[in-house]
């Protein structure tokens, strides 16, 4: 771990009776970075960032926030908390508890502008229990906000948002960034991640999977070449003369992984076509998306931004 991390994780393991959801993680959170925590339900990432906060303790291994225990008083100015879920009473009211949050910290944000930059001015004397989901994810942001901090943990921000929502939150989220501050988020959105990551640290069954920017996790992976014929072909045939494997993934729809898409292998390609008299009807040549790194390493399909 450098010097310079504001967040160290080594070697964390977590379990709830015989089952082990978090299991030997490590990785460090830089200054002024946003950190992705990515991962299916059940991964892992509530639990890894609810030890990060100090709302759980460890079983073992070595956590230091701002270079203190997780939850130590003596850090609780500079840190934001927006958790995943939780309740305020029922009958406060959103603007109350924005006014409220304020008071605990020595220099907060001024309620008025925050709700509004938020967007939960337009329902600031509705009280808690008639806020719909969206809004109270809205109203959480904000008093994770009131306090200005240093480091803000985000657990599924935008759960329950709708697509303004979600486009209000990641602005929100990059202006933190543009003036020093760090995050910590965790979602299943792919979007989201490649929307706003610095680094992505992908989590499967409670076991770090990858590491790293969206662009470098893309690139360690086979780069792609997805194809489409004017008719069928034989995949096994095609696989045989270019030693690579061929996939069918529709009909007259193919997919080649390979470590080196040369323009060597693409002319072996189109020869092999010609000399059977099938056309392109296109070509496609590229780097994995995030979002099929994601697939191949966890297995879970990601939700669209639409959902």
């Amino acid at each position: 771990m450098t010097t310079q991390s504001l967040i160290e994780v080594e070697g964390l393991v977590k379990a709830y009776g015989p089952y082990t959801v978090v299991n030997n993680i490590s990785f460090e959170v830089s200054p002024a970075e946003i950190f992705v925590i990515l991962g299916p339900n059940g991964a892992g990432k509530t639990t890894t960032i609810e030890i990060l906060e100090g709302l759980r303790k460890l079983d073992s291994g070595k956590v230091r926030v701002l270079g203190n225990d997780p939850g130590e008083r003596n850090i609780s100015q500079r840190v934001g908390v927006m958790p995943q879920s939780g309740d305020l009473y029922a009958g406060i009211r959103a603007e109350e508890a924005v006014k409220l949050f304020a008071s605990f910290y020595d220099d907060p944000e001024d309620p008025n502008e925050l709700m509004a930059r938020t967007g939960i001015d337009r329902v600031r004397k509705t009280t808690y229990r008639r806020l719909s989901g969206g809004e109270r994810r809205r109203l959480s942001l904000a008093l994770a906000l009131v306090g200005r901090p240093d480091l803000l943990f985000l657990d599924e921000p935008t759960a329950e948002m709708d697509i303004e929502g979600r486009r209000t939150t990641w602005d929100i989220v990059a202006g933190l960034k543009r003036r020093g501050a760090t995050i910590v988020l965790t979602t299943h959105l792919i979007s989201e991640a490649e929307k706003l990551a610095d680094r992505v640290a992908i989590l499967s069954r409670g076991e770090l999977v990858a590491l790293g920017s969206p662009a470098e996790l893309a690139a360690r992976r086979e780069a792609r070449i997805a194809f489409e014929t004017a008719s069928q072909i034989d995949p096994e045939g095609l696989t045989a003369a270019l030693g690579i494997s061929v996939t069918a993934t529709a009909p007259r729809t193919y997919r080649i992984e390979s470590d080196d898409p040369t323009p060597h292998l693409i002319s072996r390609l189109a020869t092999w076509l010609a000399a059977r008299g099938v056309l392109f009807r296109s070509l496609d040549v590229g780097a994995r998306s995030l979002e099929e790194v994601y697939l191949d390493l966890t297995g879970d399909r990601p939700e669209s931004e639409e959902e």
